[in-house]
């Protein structure tokens, strides 16, 4: 049985990468606005789904890009938009400072971990991340399969009362 996210009031989630806390040990997360075109809000609020598996982040000039998250096209729309392009992300300067100090110093990697609707804005959430290694990975397999196993002993145990 699958793991439910917590649904927080004022929020739809749109999509999650799962993939991210699985190949990446999450450190500070931020909460970023997106620019986007009509069209791409549009496909978000019908489709309600985006791709973020491949997604990361970049500092170019003092501005934060989000590079690699597909936004499925509108079928049928006068003017679209393209499904993979770096899109801005909107945060303060500290925040970007921050994010462009654990690159640069520290060797990490900036990924989105999900993105989803606010107070009827699309905002993303990306976190500086370090790289797990293979053995690290192996081990994350372990502990969730041995909870997974312990979770179910104890519903056993109930059932027998």
């Amino acid at each position: 049985m699958a793991k439910k996210d917590k649904e927080i009031p004022g929020e739809k989630l749109i999509a999650k990468n799962r993939r991210a806390s699985y190949d990446y040990e999450l450190g500070e997360k931020f909460e970023a606005g997106l620019v986007l075109s009509g069209s791409e809000v549009k496909s978000l609020r019908n489709h309600g789904s985006a791709d973020l598996s491949d997604s990361w982040v970049t500092i170019r000039q003092g501005e934060a890009w989000l590079e690699g998250v597909n936004i499925p096209e509108l079928t049928g729309a006068a003017f679209g938009h393209l499904a993979k392009h770096p899109r801005k992300l909107l945060l303060h300067k500290r925040e970007i400072e921050t994010l462009a100090r654990g690159i640069e110093r520290e060797g990490m990697t900036v990924t989105s971990t999900r993105i989803y609707f606010k107070e009827g804005r699309v905002k993303v959430e990306v976190a500086l991340a370090r790289g797990k290694k293979q053995h690290d990975r192996r081990q994350a397999v372990k502990e969730r399969e041995a909870d997974a196993e312990a979770r179910a002993a104890m519903a056993r145990g109930r059932r027998r009362e």
